[in-house]
């Protein structure tokens, strides 16, 4: 029997509930400036809000570098009652200043740093990796589920390319699900390709954002592989709109592809969050998507989406 590995501990995949796969409680980016997710409460009635919206637990996708704070996910997670599964990684490059300090790592120290945040624990601050580990409010070491990287738009930079050659080494010891952020879900098979050379299957891969090419043709093929695809960019319509995404689903789904989307919000910003003073917020997905998505796919293909397949994919695989 695999886990989930959550903040709070390692869990019974069929205890997760609905999953929202991609958010941030934390994040610090310079691609973001003015942005910052950086107040615990606020952060913390934030996820109350995605709770109370239906959602019984959530990946905080924010990897190594870019403002974490697990021993506040401890926390939110401990008061709110929502199971939250952290992240490390190293996000792709445009996210890191030219002077941060991960630039200069090997896919050796890479794999090292995500192999010990997932099995020892996450330190309390990433300026110190090495410093003090983050403890849950009961004093257990809080360590991360879910490895992360990235890719730029049709290109994997040396950067990228080295991390995730590094995610593909901490796979192969922990076990632990990849997710890629794509940028419009462009080297989606490049990035399968590369993993899979590395010993990670497809099977064990989330491609996020990929409905912001919404092709439902190429996300049949990229399941086909195995591949698991984020569905995460509603309530963005300057870049595709809720109905777009809706016929994009339906067409998936019509395709064979349900089986592999999960779906998140990714909304990631202060000035997007309700408890930050912004809109919509986290209860966006729950409260006003996930009803027009269950008149145009039904129930099961959405609980689908929400629990087993989430539940699948965030299980530590042997």
């Amino acid at each position: 029997m695999g886990v989930v590995r959550t903040v709070l501990g390692d869990i019974d995949p069929a205890s997760l509930g609905r999953v929202n796969y991609h958010e941030h409680l934390f994040q610090i980016s310079p691609l973001l400036p003015g942005d910052e997710l950086d107040d615990e409460a606020a952060s913390g009635a934030e996820a109350g809000l995605l709770k109370d919206s239906g959602f019984d637990a959530m990946v905080d996708a924010t990897p190594f570098g870019l403002g974490r704070d697990p021993e506040a996910l401890a926390r939110i997670s401990a008061a709110t009652g929502l199971a939250v599964v952290a992240t490390t990684g190293r996000h792709r490059e445009a996210h890191y200043a030219a002077d941060h300090p991960i630039r200069t790592w090997g896919a050796e120290r890479l794999a090292e740093l995500f192999v010990s945040e997932t099995r020892s624990g996450m330190p309390v601050s990433d300026d110190d990796p090495l410093g003090a580990r983050a403890l849950t409010p009961s004093g257990e070491r809080v360590r991360a589920g879910v490895l992360k990287g990235g890719a730029d738009y049709w290109r994997i930079s040396d950067f990228e390319r080295i991390t995730l050659i590094a995610l593909a080494a901490a796979h192969r010891i922990t076990g632990a699900p990849v997710m890629v952020h794509l940028e419009f879900c462009t080297a989606a098979h490049e990035v399968l390709d590369l993993l899979d050379a590395e010993g990670v299957a497809s099977d064990r891969v989330v491609l996020a954002h990929a409905d912001r090419d919404p092709d439902a043709g190429l996300h049949a093929s990229l399941t086909e592989r195995g591949a698991y695809l984020g569905y995460d960019g509603f309530a963005r319509p300057r870049t595709r709109s809720d109905a777009e995404l809706l016929a994009l689903t339906v067409d998936a789904v019509r395709r064979g592809a349900g089986e592999r989307i999960v779906l998140g919000g990714d909304v990631a910003r202060r000035t997007r969050y309700i408890a930050y003073g912004g809109m919509p917020g986290l209860a966006y997905l729950g409260d006003r998507y996930l009803p027009r998505l269950r008149e145009e796919v039904g129930d099961d293909a959405v609980e689908r989406m929400l629990v087993a397949n989430p539940a699948r994919l965030l299980t530590l695989s042997a």
